[in-house]
């Protein structure tokens, strides 16, 4: 599938239409992703910000990142959903959970980040490229 995507949480009160295609899919196991995720890594599309447009009441939780960067994670605030994260370093784009996408979007990530930070027990896809620690920001795509 391409663009546009769409995507809702849990219970329908928040949706998201994406319009381009992202620039960037990872998987991410730095400590606080792990949390979000029950202990395993977050698996995400990094869109242009122009690109997405979100409705729907949402919660949000800040804090400075093992980048020194401050993360920004919205939810739902009715089911709690992950909807998306954004960083104080990179203003231009959104974090998008690939969970909250419509089912057939055709997206897997493409990197694995923070790996340094994996549980010894974690599965690496081993085709995937791999970054112990933050990589460099994606080209912003037009």
């Amino acid at each position: 599938m391409s663009a546009p995507y769409q995507g809702r949480c849990n219970c329908g009160a928040v949706t998201v239409t994406i319009t381009a295609e992202p620039a960037a899919t990872r998987q991410c196991w730095c400590r606080q992703c792990q949390k979000i995720a029950a202990g395993g890594p977050t698996n995400n599309a990094m869109f242009r910000t122009d690109a997405v447009t979100v409705t729907g009441e949402r919660g949000e939780y800040a804090y400075v990142a093992s980048s020194g960067n401050t993360l920004t994670q919205e939810f739902c605030t009715v089911c709690g959903s992950g909807v998306l994260g954004r960083s104080s370093a990179r203003p231009q784009f959104r974090t998008i959970r690939l969970g909250l996408l419509d089912e057939a979007h055709g997206l897997r990530p493409g990197m694995a980040i923070w790996t340094e930070e994996a549980p010894e027990w974690a599965t690496i896809d081993p085709q995937m490229e791999r970054w112990p620690q933050q990589p460099p920001p994606p080209a912003s795509t037009a």
